[in-house]
């Protein structure tokens, strides 16, 4: 029988083994001696079994089956443990004394990626076991959701992320994220009464003869698209979608012209752009224009 020869081991990791194993680590302090005791507790999350926090799962199933609310999602959040990926980049190698190529030095980076919209989010797990799935070679690292969302915007990522991936993922957008980054109550911006005041204010402000009416509700960007893999048509949910998130109707007197409507349009905005609560409390808007039909 023929033996077959032996393939050659990558350079990073025949260097690591050569140096593996030895009486010290690797600053040069023997290990003889050396315990880590039982009962002292080096983190939060000692005794975390990586399952998905149960106050998480609760609110997400009363939003699957019509009965909860996506402020209810992201205020269960507040308390809640969930995991970042990390992953190893390698900053610089070396060549040993034996010819083999090591890992000098690599850095742990967070994972971002790319919403459909162009924005950059930061993919959060609620267990590990879903980290894993999504990407085997990233470090689950628990964190606190809080945490988490301050981890996205020093980022500059404009969304997290929960279990991309999985038959139920959840988005919060930037005005939740940074609710939940200062440990403040989220109130979506198609509730928020001081939201729908601004539009009132400024459609008083620009007094343009042009506007009849202005209102405000959800927008269809909102929902998000659960339980592919159990329902091949899936079923869209009210709640966690990746916007737009508001939608704003404007009724507008008949038989303007473009020109007009354009500048209706113009000034309304610049007055929305400007008002500091409206900025930070709204994510994304959809603008919907009605012209009611002229009496017979």
């Amino acid at each position: 029988m023929t033996e077959m020869p032996r393939k050659q081991l990558p350079g990073h990791i025949a260097a690591a083994l050569a140096g593996a194993g030895g009486p010290t680590d690797s600053a040069g302090q023997p290990w003889e001696g050396r315990s880590l005791p039982a009962e002292e507790k080096y983190h939060n999350f000692d005794t975390d079994d990586g399952a998905t926090d149960a106050r998480y799962a609760a609110a997400l199933g009363r939003l699957l089956d019509g009965s909860g609310s996506e402020a209810e999602v992201v205020a269960s959040l507040a308390q809640a443990r969930v995991f970042i990926p990390i992953v190893a980049q390698l900053a610089e190698q070396t060549v040993g004394e034996n010819g083999l190529v090591s890992d000098k030095e690599s850095d742990m980076a967070l994972v971002t990626v790319q919403a459909p919209d162009g924005r950059r989010a930061l993919p959060v797990f609620t267990s590990s076991e879903a980290l894993g799935s999504w990407h085997p070679e990233a470090r689950p690292v628990a964190v606190y959701a809080a945490r988490a969302a301050l981890s996205a915007v020093a980022e500059e990522a404009q969304m997290l992320v929960l279990d991309p991936g999985s038959q139920r993922p959840f988005v919060v957008r930037r005005p939740a994220m940074w609710a939940l980054a200062q440990q403040r109550e989220w109130l979506p911006s198609y509730l928020d009464p001081a939201v729908a005041r601004v539009l009132e204010d400024s459609v008083a402000e620009t007094a343009n003869p042009a506007i009849l009416g202005i209102s405000a509700t959800a927008g269809q960007g909102i929902e998000s698209l659960w339980d592919q893999k159990t329902e091949p048509s899936g079923r869209l949910v009210p709640g966690g979608g990746a916007g737009p998130e508001l939608t704003v109707t404007i009724t507008l007197r008949p038989g303007l012209d473009q020109a007009t409507v354009e500048g209706v349009l113009h000034a309304l905005q610049n007055y929305w752009a400007g008002n500091e609560h409206f900025a930070e409390s709204v994510d994304s808007v959809q603008i919907r224009l009605r012209h009611p039909s002229p009496s017979p």
